[in-house]
């Protein structure tokens, strides 16, 4: 419903006050405040000047729309002159006239909630201005608006020289108050640029200690390979004199003394295993370690692993059964890498089990085109709260059995690390007093190892197909992982260690979506996600979070179209990127069904 408060018209000079005057005091009994009175005011004003000077006679109509809250005050400024050339223009500011033609209209647009405007030629001009009613106002009713008409009619008209007086006083107040904000503005710049110069400091700080954290991680690792090469001649020496004396080649020992050297030679082997355990974590972590792929057959890789651990089996109450792997497709990877994790997760199996079974398994993943090889035992089991700290260096659960089994605590971080290198992960199920079941996902065919080099892994393949994906990652298992992922689809990777690395990288081939972890070695990514979503040309590249770090919030905060927590499978890695680039990725959609066949 449409109530009708008022109507002026508009002939000459002085109508052009009275409008403003009329606008201002409606305003005023409508509830709106003292600067919306005057934004009202101004805005019809200027389109009646509009027409005072170009299409008089005009009409302006003041009128309530809306029966229920919110209501809209609009004013309809009409004429029947020439009408607007080039209407458009003058509203997108792009004309230029010598009498100032458009400027009233660009301000009242600026200045009301809603402005519209329909000119033909030859037909006049009809604008209508319309502001919402605070949320304080009362409800005008037919009634209301009626008391209002008869309040403007006791209101006089006042002069022209009074309205300017008017006019100038609400232009001295605006300017008192942009004065107050701009004091305002200085005073944030200042705690501003002091936050800066903080926040500056602070990052520096945080530069030097990550410098010093991956020297602390090069010296420890350089500290590990040394002293595991020296450790093993000595333990080698103690354990070959331990089987000499307990050969009895020197002559016999009496019951204590062969008590004695088999202590030693105990200690010995336990000492051997903790040294190659080290030398294996330290060459991964300096990347020494080759990987070497050939085909086989996991039902031979069963076979062959039965034979060896069956001497393990101490205890009649414990079976180890090995499940027919006779229908799986033949691996291409490292049959020896995969041989050592299966047997650190058997020989744990049985230390943990005092009754039950230890059955190994494998099953054929279609949707990853993998492998997962699984070790099931129905021993101690894990809390569910301990279940990734198992994967940790040095750490080793508190159960019923550790007073008879000993271990390392590097078997499963080592597990994890060399199922990285092979493009897969290491999964954990386990319910305590129940048992435990581990699996390691490999893919079918083991990706070829990137180089260490980053910028030249990507511009060696350049020239393969696909849309560009830049996947910031430094660790180089995970960077193999993703190769396999994205193996036969749509998208290639564009690798980059760090951010140094990934903005050449952009330079040089900007990517469809960007792939980042959080944590990169010595550096946090946060900021380079700042930067890429504040810029204008960067913005829409979408970025898929994949990281160790649990802060969805932030991530999503700072402008991160997913976010993912570590290990991502291949399904989610591809979907993502379909959903993120489907422009891109509709038009590659043959090529990718041509790759993937």
């Amino acid at each position: 419903m449409t109530m009708r408060i008022l109507s002026v018209s508009i002939r000459a000079e002085l109508d052009v006050v009275s409008c403003r005057q009329r606008a201002r005091q409606i305003a005023a009994l409508c509830g709106f405040g003292l600067q919306d009175q005057a934004r009202i005011a101004t805005a019809a004003s200027e389109v009646a000047r509009n027409v005072y000077n170009y299409a008089a006679p005009g009409r302006a109509e003041f009128l309530i729309e809306g029966e229920t809250a919110p209501q809209v005050l609009t004013i309809r400024i009409e004429d029947q002159g020439p009408g607007i050339a080039e209407l458009d223009r003058i509203l997108a500011g792009q004309y230029k006239s010598q009498t100032g033609m458009g400027v009233g209209l660009i301000g009242a647009q600026r200045l009301m909630d809603r402005f519209t405007i329909n000119s033909r030629p030859g037909a006049g001009t009809v604008v209508e201005l319309r502001k919402l009613l605070p949320a304080h106002a009362p409800l005008l009713t037919p009634a209301l608006v009626g008391d209002i008409g008869a309040r403007l009619a006791a209101l006089p008209t006042e002069a022209t020289l009074t309205e300017v007086q008017q006019q100038n006083r609400e232009l001295l107040n605006t300017l008192a108050e942009l004065k107050a904000r701009q004091e305002e503005l200085l005073q944030l710049t200042r705690e501003l640029e002091d936050t800066n110069r903080g926040v500056v400091a602070l990052y520096a700080e945080l530069d030097e200690k990550a410098g010093h954290l991956r020297r602390a991680d090069e010296m420890k690792s350089r500290f590990l390979s040394n002293m595991s090469h020296e450790f093993r001649t000595p333990l080698s020496s103690i354990r070959a004199l331990s089987k000499l004396l307990l050969d009895r080649v020197d002559g016999e020992l009496t019951v204590e003394q062969e008590k004695q050297v088999s202590f030693i030679l105990r200690g010995a082997e336990d000492l051997s295993e903790l040294v190659n355990d080290l030398l294996d974590l330290a060459k991964i972590e300096a990347g020494k370690i080759d990987i070497r792929p050939g085909s086989f057959a996991v039902a031979d890789l069963f076979s062959a692993l039965r034979g060896m651990l069956r001497p393990l089996l101490v205890s009649e109450s414990v079976r180890l059964e090995f499940d027919e792997a006779a229908d799986l497709p033949l691996l291409c990877t490292d049959e020896a890498k995969l041989s050592q994790i299966l047997r650190n997760f058997i020989s744990n199996a049985l230390k943990f089990t005092d009754a039950g079974e230890v059955r190994v398994s494998a099953v054929f993943l279609a949707d990853e085109d993998a492998v997962r090889v699984s070790v099931r035992d129905t021993g101690v089991g894990i809390p569910e709260a301990s279940q990734q700290l198992v994967f940790e260096e040095f750490t080793q659960i508190e159960n019923r059995l550790q007073q008879r089994v000993k271990g390392t605590g590097l078997g499963l971080p080592l597990c994890r690390k060399l199922a990285g290198l092979l493009g897969g992960r290491v999964e954990l199920q386990s319910t305590l007093g129940v048992g435990s079941t581990f699996s390691v996902v490999l893919p079918v065919r083991c990706a070829p190892q990137p180089r260490s080099d980053a910028p030249a892994a990507a511009a060696a393949g350049e020239d393969e197909p696909g849309l560009p994906v830049l996947v910031v990652e430094d660790e180089e298992s995970t960077r193999l992982l993703y190769a396999r992922f994205l193996h036969g689809s749509a998208f290639r990777p564009v690798f980059a260690a760090s951010v140094r690395e990934a903005e050449e990288q952009w330079q040089a081939r900007p990517p469809v979506a960007v792939l980042l972890d959080v944590s990169l070695k010595g550096e946090d990514s946060w900021r380079w996600l700042t930067d890429i979503k504040s810029d204008p040309r960067r913005a829409a590249v979408p970025v898929v979070l994949a990281t160790e770090t649990d802060d969805k919030r932030k991530g999503l905060a700072l402008g991160a179209d997913a976010y993912y927590i570590k290990p991502l499978s291949r399904l989610e890695l591809l979907s993502t990127l379909d959903y993120l680039t489907s422009g891109e990725a509709g038009a590659n959609a043959g090529q990718r069904k041509e790759n993937s066949l």
